[in-house]
């Protein structure tokens, strides 16, 4: 390494020297999962836009990602102490309706991610079609869902909630 770039380097404090991951946790979940729910939302809104045509797009593909953002919901509306019993134990079924409720949210998160594949596939790339933008973006919305879904459920820590 040059001389210069030595002296410069020595000089410089840490940029990382503060901060702890642990208590920007919560934060930086929020943020990157918020950032692909949006993304996902945008493929599928630039796609509609550009074929507003019913016989480019079909507009019925769009329950897909109805359907993977009610299980995004459902899947994070579950704390893990409700899951595990530590939280919850009041209410009609206690935790079993905790862990029935987020096995259903997970069964609709996989559910619109496999249609989303069979939309792409079937509707586009086996049929040969010219225009595969809208089945792509259909994909790339369900998969960016389902990666948010589960980066907001396993990036947050839940110990200030109790």
């Amino acid at each position: 390494m040059p001389g210069c770039c030595v002296a410069i380097t020595e000089n410089m404090p840490p940029i990382c020297e503060n901060w702890d991951a642990g208590e920007r946790r919560n934060f930086l979940a929020s943020v990157v999962s918020g950032s692909l729910f949006a993304l996902g939302w945008w493929c599928v809104i630039d796609a509609a836009a550009q074929y507003p045509k019913n016989e480019d797009f079909n507009h019925a593909y769009h329950v897909c990602g109805v359907i993977a953002t009610l299980a995004m919901l459902m899947v994070n509306t579950v704390s893990n102490g409700q899951v595990r019993g530590d939280m919850y134990t009041d209410g009609c079924i206690g935790p079993y309706g905790a862990r029935i409720w987020l096995f259903l949210g997970l069964m609709l998160s996989f559910g619109s991610l496999i249609g989303a594949c069979w939309i792409l596939f079937g509707g586009y790339v086996i049929p040969g079609v010219k225009i595969q933008w809208p089945g792509v973006a259909i994909f790339l919305q369900n998969m960016f869902i389902f990666f948010s879904s589960i980066i907001y459920k396993i990036g947050r820590s839940e110990e200030n909630w109790q």
